[in-house]
């Protein structure tokens, strides 16, 4: 198994880029307008590390070993639930060759609707951002408030 001591963002454009260009090339649910791009990797506590992938047959969440501690042994195919700050989040274990295991949770697939590159990759920082981000709060309770005391009269 191959654990990631350093961002893995150039080692998976270089192994989803290859697989583009060959295996991937003319299938018809590639978006010709997305290029491969690595976005937002960063560390989890745990020292995995979490990040989005486009390629132009989908946009995924993935997940990869940092370490040996904490990595679910799973096969193929398996699902696994990631916590982040965010919440928890269900990922499908795979395997690629050159990448060795890793878990994709899928946002967009395939990912026609995009008509530019830019707005995958905006679509996808926003996604790796937001994995990462506390919860929103819920908006406080409206109370009812006569016109009076909206105006700053009193009640």
């Amino acid at each position: 198994m191959r654990f990631w001591t350093t961002d893995p963002s150039l080692d998976l454009v270089a192994a989803f880029d290859a697989i583009a260009r060959t295996r991937m090339h003319d299938v018809p649910i590639c978006n010709r307008q997305l290029q491969v791009e690595a976005l937002g990797f960063q560390r989890r506590p745990d020292g995995h590390w979490a990040g989005a992938m486009i390629t132009p047959w989908a946009i995924n969440l993935l997940c990869l070993p940092g370490q040996v501690e904490g990595w679910p042994a799973l096969a193929a195919c398996s699902k696994h639930d990631w916590h982040f700050p965010s919440g928890d989040y269900e990922f499908t274990v795979a395997e690629e060759d050159s990448i060795g295991l890793y878990h994709l949770c899928s946002l967009f697939s395939p990912a026609l609707e995009f008509d530019s590159h830019e707005a995958a990759r905006l679509t996808a920082l926003a996604a790796a951002h937001a994995l990462f981000a506390d919860p929103l709060a819920e908006p406080p309770v409206a109370r009812a408030t006569s016109r009076r005391a909206f105006l700053g009269l009193g009640r």
